[in-house]
């Protein structure tokens, strides 16, 4: 099995920046895509950024600009920098990772981003 724990979100004003990272422990052979997710009140839960084990990116159209994903190989960890956070950005952002051979998914519990005005 593998644990995610994730940190770093909170309150913060518009414009204002946060860094989330999410650490991965256990029973890891290899961690492919690593990559953020965020669910708003009412919405789906949507893609914002990933990242693969080449260190290539792929952002949300909403995020491109603003968001830049980062991962630490040696510590099994991603992170998102976020600036420019807008009103819009509010949501529980999820961790997730893709893990060894066979591709086995696992989720973070999640971490709340509150963008006021």
């Amino acid at each position: 099995q593998v644990q995610l724990v994730e940190s770093g979100g909170g309150l913060v004003q518009s414009g204002g920046s946060l860094r989330l990272s999410c650490a991965a422990s256990g029973r890891i052979f290899r961690i492919n895509t690593m990559g953020w997710y965020r669910q708003a009140d009412g919405k789906q839960r949507e893609l914002v950024a990933n990242i693969d084990n080449g260190g290539s990116q792929n952002y949300a159209d909403s995020v491109k600009g603003r968001f830049s994903i980062s991962r630490d190989n040696a510590k099994n960890t991603v992170y998102l920098q976020m600036n420019s956070l807008k009103i819009e950005d509010t949501a529980v952002y999820y961790c997730k990772v893709v893990v060894g051979p066979w591709g086995s998914t696992y989720w973070g519990q999640g971490t709340q981003v509150t963008v006021s005005s």
